[in-house]
């Protein structure tokens, strides 16, 4: 049985931007957030209402992601120019920028040290630098098409990429090789994470599903096939609990992954919601979208968390209601969804995008209190699975459920072991190829740092001479 939960409650609204917001990210503290945008724009928010949110110009076309450091003291941020910049989050915008790929930079993302950046891109790449002297340090190259996204793992010591060729790619840092990839076969993933305890991977795919993947055995966890439009993005809570998506239906979705099934669907944006984020403390969390907003919810998540062979939760209840702002009470919507299976059809999938469709359009039928932030109308209603649970129905983290027969019989004995060494002979090639490159990039990087240097010389002795003359 589960507990009480206080449902979630938007906080503030925020609206600066003049297009997309595409990345959303909170500073450790909670004071702060930073978000990208279309408009070629980052942007600071304060979360105390008083203070003035700061505007960052520099990049010259759209931002992809933004993220802030584990310290909080920089931020960084992609952008279609092809470059990364490194902001310091003050008044004065200061920021260091440079070159990193030869084609639009998608994502960027610190190690849990601070000390690494890794990014990906749409020249099929992917790199890591050092944060202080923004040195390149080399490049993972097997994928063959644009790179969306790639995360450092919670240790630091894996990397997990996704690409529009449909595949997901575990690499070791060290060794610097991919370790395992995972295939999406009804479309690709435009995001993916790590679970905070490092043992799984989420995907936010285009075929409209979220699917959790144990890295271990390379197992299949869960498939919430929740959403009626692709997922753009999500964001596990730190404790490990929740993961919340974001999608083109227009809804953000809280998923609870111990009891395997939909909790939240959230409604606020006008239009595809492109990108959340919880904030360090999961006390928060965030959400942009093509509306230009950005609205900040509290999560009202009340648990403590024990960890024993994988994830458990208690959840406690609320003992208080929360004090509100008037202009921030929540809608709150209730309604239920069939269980979710691992297999779940196509057609179950449409009957619960059908059903949410429904939910939606007799909101206030079920509504307790209105909600009207600077006009946004924003609103959550509850998911409870009913009827008996199914023998096939997702499981929480703590029991992984099996993978689907079909997929694994799929990827068995289907392809002609002529074709099969074929295709690893050509792997193989492509692996030479990409340390080839790998290595003259390193190369090409120490020249660029000796030409530097040289010019750096050149100059201060230019500077003796002129001073020595002029003396």
């Amino acid at each position: 049985m589960t507990s009480a939960l206080l449902d979630p409650t938007l906080e503030r609204h925020f609206k600066g931007h003049r297009h997309t917001v595409t990345s959303v990210d909170f500073s450790c503290n909670n004071k702060q957030i930073a978000t990208g945008s279309v408009d070629s724009c980052v942007m600071i928010w304060n979360m105390k209402p008083q203070m003035r949110a700061y505007r960052f110009d520099g990049h010259k076309e759209a931002v992809t992601s933004v993220q802030f450091s584990p310290s909080g003291h920089l931020v960084a941020s992609t952008s279609r120019d092809k470059t990364v910049r490194l902001w310091v989050p003050s008044m004065k915008a200061e920021s260091t920028v440079f070159r990193a790929h030869t084609a639009t930079v998608r994502c960027v993302n610190f190690s849990s040290d601070g000390q690494t950046l890794v990014t990906a891109s749409d020249d099929k790449t992917i790199k890591l630098w050092t944060v202080h002297r923004q040195k390149f340090l080399f490049s993972l190259s097997q994928h063959m098409n644009w790179v969306r996204c790639a995360k450092f793992s919670p240790d630091g010591r894996l990397i997990v990429s996704s690409s529009d060729d449909k595949t997901i790619k575990l690499w070791d840092r060290n060794s610097r090789e991919c370790i395992h990839s995972f295939t999406e076969h009804a479309g690709y993933a435009n995001y993916v994470d790590f679970h905070p305890s490092g043992t799984c991977i989420a995907a936010a795919s285009t075929d409209h599903s979220v699917k959790v993947w144990d890295i271990r055995s390379h197992k299949m966890l869960q498939h919430y096939p929740v959403h009626s439009g692709a997922v753009n993005g999500l964001s596990f809570h730190p404790a490990g609990n929740f993961l919340i998506t974001a999608s083109s239906d227009s809804t953000a979705k809280i998923l609870d992954l111990v009891e395997g099934k939909l909790l939240y669907t959230l409604h606020g944006h006008q239009g595809p919601v492109t990108c959340v984020a919880f904030s360090r403390t999961g006390g928060y969390f965030s959400s942009g979208g093509s509306d230009e907003q950005v609205l900040v919810w509290k999560s009202n998540f009340d648990e403590s968390i024990e960890s024993s062979n994988g994830v458990k939760s208690q959840r406690k209840s609320a003992a208080s209601s929360q004090t509100r702002p008037a202009s921030s009470t929540a809608h709150l919507h209730f309604n239920s969804h069939p269980p979710l299976l691992n297999s779940q059809t196509a057609e179950g999938a449409e009957q619960l995008n059908r059903q949410d469709s429904q939910t939606t359009a007799c909101a206030h039928s079920f509504s307790r209190n209105g909600v009207h932030s600077r006009g946004a109308h924003s609103y959550a209603h509850r998911d409870a699975t009913i009827g008996s649970p199914s023998t096939q129905q997702t499981q929480g983290l703590q029991q992984p459920a099996q993978q689907d027969k079909g997929l694994s019989d799929a990827s068995d004995g289907r392809i002609p072991p002529s074709l099969a060494n074929t295709l690893e002979h050509i792997i193989g090639q492509l692996d030479v190829l990409t340390q080839t490159v790998s290595i003259l990039e390193q190369r090409l990087t120490l020249t660029e740092d000796k030409l530097k240097e040289c010019l750096e010389n050149q100059v201060e002795i230019g500077l003796h001479l002129q001073n020595r003359d002029e003396a």
